[in-house]
């Protein structure tokens, strides 16, 4: 695994790890929409244990595409309103 490949899978484990352990779904419980936010998470945490996965079996271009996927997901749902992140623009894109 080449250094710069290996520094940014470290960032991007990290970063996503942590996104993780922020994010909420606040859709209503009976809604529709709580649902997707649901999916969202689940898509995205989904992608970060692949990301884990692929990373213990050496293969980093595959574990850092996964772990951009995982946060996409919840970049996705935070810019939706379905996933509540307390306004952090630092760990998410919200604009």
């Amino acid at each position: 695994m080449s250094t710069a490949l290996e520094e940014k899978l470290e960032r991007d484990l990290a970063l996503t790890g942590r996104a993780l352990e922020k994010v909420k779904v606040i859709a209503p419980e009976q809604s529709y929409v709580r649902k997707i936010a649901q999916d969202f998470l689940g898509m995205a945490r989904s992608y970060f244990e692949d990301a884990g996965h692929f990373r213990s079996e050496g293969r980093a271009l595959e574990a850092f595409a996964a772990v951009n996927y995982a946060h996409g997901w919840l970049d996705a749902g935070a810019r939706l309103g379905v996933l509540d992140v307390g306004g952090d623009d630092r760990l998410f894109t919200l604009l």
